[in-house]
């Protein structure tokens, strides 16, 4: 079907399109209305890489990343006394009942799990930290001291100077009770109103950290930021009525797009999805995304009434004249989303998919619904004037704007780009992979959460950023003296390795048992070399410590890490990876990696590996449709090239605003080229139908500046004025998309804007 007959059928029955939108609407408001927050720890990881295999294959014997620390700390004294110990058994049962504890998996003072052992005159004896016939006397109190020295878990589950105590719980994925996916953000509230806003512990401060705590406050921070988009729309709507001059005109391309956001909303528990809080910034970019497409639109429209053609006419001619480009750029857009499944990260596939939809919807909504709709406006009898007037007014501006196709003024606009280019490249080949600042980069820094994680790991010695390497022997390995042996050396290299904090593994253990053995001697603090005193020494480790699997063919080494940024990540890595290199052991195998900084690292090489392809394949995809469109390497250079320029300028604010790459960044950096090939396309496609009417490529550029350029302008400013609002959001990540955005949609408008015609300038005087 051609696009003229495509253009007669949409026109011809216009209200029966209507009626269908209307009708598809309405059941997509329906279906978004069963749509679930979705959050999910496992969709954070990338299940294809290397490390995430070892986290697989050991998770259900070690536990995984997704652990919960909830810390009972005194606000004076230490916690020696009957009201904290009586507090802290209470939080212990109160954490161990959380639908999707696994609660073999609960470490606490008060758990069997938590023992200590100890020299005495027949050998060695042990028993729980806090013996079953506590009464909380001064007897039992001081009993209690001695026996966490004893068991070494100073620092670990007590704080250093005794000022508080830890509970440790790892989350199953999936709720055993009700077999379904876990909820973390009934997790996140179970755990708030159970133990920070109990009165149980009025008399301590309660903190908690862990993934499921991160998602609830994600979670709540969004419902502020709900207030943002309102704001953000009210603004957006307000520009567009100025734009339009017209209060019925500019709610046209808000309801089209709005409609797309509908459906796309609607789509994702018909296709089995649920909104994850991470891809709450989704729906308002495609929102943003169709008023930028709308406006062109009623901006075509508006062109045509102000030569005279009725509203019906000129809504077609506008269908006529944007479609192609319309379809072209949103296609891009499409193309620039669906790139990003190429991170093999489900909460990044799942993101590209909801954005994908959106653009999809778009399609349909801008390029059918909007002029149907238009073609229906009443203009009022003085809107032909208004739009006299505003065109006389803006007549001298848009005449002195076209000068950039003078050769005096084009070439210095292109050679500044080009040292902005240079610039730009320079910086962003600094930019860093993953999180560049303690605590978690979504939330604040002065935040709840981080300030909970920078208390608890001031006031104990394991910090909370673990990296757990596997150590894989034969069955029966930790009786073995070379393999333990071989443990014990790779633990002490990492041990003192720069960005470890402290490391905790079985040979460790072993030695330190040993020399119980012998009296306390600190020179018998070595791994025997008899089967039968390794097996001694073992007698007093169960697997219930996470030190040993039931076969002892596998033990883990937890590395504490000062903190989970990216450089601390890559040199801890690189240390484990230089002893394997050095140290080739025939009966260990070391296997990177669980744990919550495993996962970071193997997230961060995913990012990384996918980051240049992604935008291969989006750059590919434009230069393929614009040569496709234009058929001419000159159009798709002058379209490409502010392209190019805003991509590595946005990474250069990235390393200058130190925000790494990340999986809530590189999406927005895709984001980028397609709001960028937008404007490129609406210009460059403006320009060349003028030319081809025969006019000078200075006129050219004055008619387009007048109609086409004065809609990306606006559409620019709007949408930068609509997300500047995110930069106040209590949630870090979007203040820092906020920031991006609003840097990307301004300067992707002035580098079409100007470079476009510059470029057209050199090109035409080469002919």
């Amino acid at each position: 079907m051609n696009l003229l007959r495509l253009e007669s059928l949409l026109f011809t029955w216009r209200k029966s399109v209507i009626g269908i939108f209307i009708l598809v609407t309405l059941f997509m408001a329906w279906s978004a209305s069963r749509l679930q927050v979705d959050a999910g720890f496992n969709k954070l990881l990338p299940l294809e890489h290397e490390y995430m295999q070892t986290f697989l294959d050991y998770h259900k014997e070690f536990g995984g990343a997704n652990r919960v620390l909830v810390a009972l700390m005194t606000r004076k004294g230490d916690i020696f006394e009957p009201t904290f110990f009586s507090a802290l058994r209470k939080a212990t049962d109160e954490v161990f009942f959380i639908p999707g504890v696994d609660r073999t998996r609960v470490m606490s003072l008060f758990t069997p799990n938590v023992r200590y052992t100890e020299v005495v005159e027949d050998g060695i004896a042990g028993g729980n930290v806090i013996p079953d016939d506590f009464q909380g006397t001064t007897r039992d109190l001081q009993q209690v001291k001695q026996n966490i020295i004893k068991a070494g878990i100073l620092g670990k589950l007590v704080a250093n100077d005794f000022s508080g105590a830890l509970i440790s719980a790892q989350l199953l994925e999936i709720d055993p009770d009700t077999g379904k996916k876990l909820d973390y953000i009934q997790v996140a509230s179970e755990l708030e109103t159970k133990l920070r806003q109990n009165d149980t512990y009025a008399d301590f401060d309660v903190h908690i950290i862990g993934f499921a705590k991160v998602i609830g406050d994600i979670t709540e921070g969004a419902r502020h930021v709900f207030l943002f988009f309102v704001f953000t729309l009210l603004i957006i709507t307000l520009l567009v009525i100025v734009y339009a001059q017209s209060v019925r005109l500019a709610l046209l391309p808000l309801l089209s797009s709005l409609v797309a956001v509908i459906w796309q909303l609607g789509l994702l528990p018909l296709l089995g999805y649920g909104i994850d809080p991470m891809s709450i910034l989704v729906p308002f970019l495609v929102f943003a995304i169709g008023v930028s497409h709308g406006v062109q639109m009623l901006s075509a429209v508006r062109a045509e009434t102000f030569l005279g053609a009725d509203t019906l006419t000129a809504s077609r001619f506008g269908f006529r004249r944007l479609f192609v480009p319309g379809m072209i750029a949103l296609v891009s857009d499409c193309i620039g989303f669906v790139t990003i499944m190429l991170i093999q990260i489900d909460i990044i596939q799942e993101m590209a998919i909801t954005a994908g939809l959106g653009i999809a919807m778009i399609i349909l909504t801008n390029l059918f619904l909007l002029p149907v709709l238009l073609s229906f406006a009443d203009m009022g009898g003085n809107y032909h004037e208004k739009l006299k007037q505003r065109a006389s007014a803006l007549a001298s501006t848009w005449r002195r704007f076209s000068f950039i196709t003078r050769r005096p003024v084009a070439i210095p606009v292109v050679l500044i780009s080009m040292l902005l280019f240079v610039f730009g490249l320079d910086k962003a080949a600094a930019i860093k992979i993953g999180d560049l600042h303690r605590g978690v980069p979504e939330l604040r820094t002065d935040s709840r959460y981080n300030t909970d994680t920078d208390i608890i790991t001031s006031e104990f010695s394991i910090g909370v950023d673990v990296l757990t390497t596997i150590a894989e022997t034969r069955p029966e390995g930790c009786i073995d003296y070379e393999s333990m042996e071989h443990i014990d050396r790779f633990a002490w290299h990492v041990l003192n390795s720069q960005g470890v904090q402290s490391v905790t593994t079985l040979p460790f253990l072993v030695r330190r048992i040993n020399a119980g053995w012998n009296e306390g001697n600190m020179k018998w603090r070595v791994i025997p070399q008899s089967p039968s005193l390794l097996a001694q020494s073992l007698a007093y480790v169960p697997t219930s410590t996470g030190l040993l699997n039931s076969d002892c063919s596998a033990m883990p080494v937890m590395i504490y890490t000062d903190d989970h940024k990216a450089e601390t990540i890559n040199k801890v890595i690189s240390s484990i990876q230089q002893f394997i290199r050095d140290n080739p052991s025939e009966t260990v195998t070391f296997r990177l990696a669980t744990g919550n900084v495993g996962v970071m690292a193997a997230t961060n090489e995913e990012v990384e590996a996918a980051q240049f392809p992604i935008l291969f394949y989006v750059f590919g995809a434009v230069i393929f449709l614009c040569l496709l469109t234009f058929r001419s390497l000159l159009a798709t250079f002058s379209i490409v090239y502010p392209l190019a320029l805003v991509s590595v300028l946005a990474y250069a604010l990235m390393t200058w605003l130190e925000i790494g790459l990340k999986v809530n960044t590189l999406p927005v950096v895709a984001l980028g080229v397609g709001i960028g090939v937008d404007y490129g396309i609406y210009i460059y496609s403006r320009l060349k139908t003028v030319l081809e009417e025969g006019a000078s490529l200075e006129e050219a550029c004055f008619q387009t500046f007048s109609t086409t350029g004065f809609s990306v302008i606006f559409t620019g400013i709007t949408l930068a004025a609509g997300v500047v609002t995110w930069i106040f959001s209590p949630l870090k990540f979007q203040a820092d998309m906020g920031i991006l955005l609003t840097f990307m949609f301004l300067l992707n408008m002035l580098a079409a804007i100007l470079l476009i015609p510059a470029w057209s300038s050199i090109f035409a005087s080469k002919k």
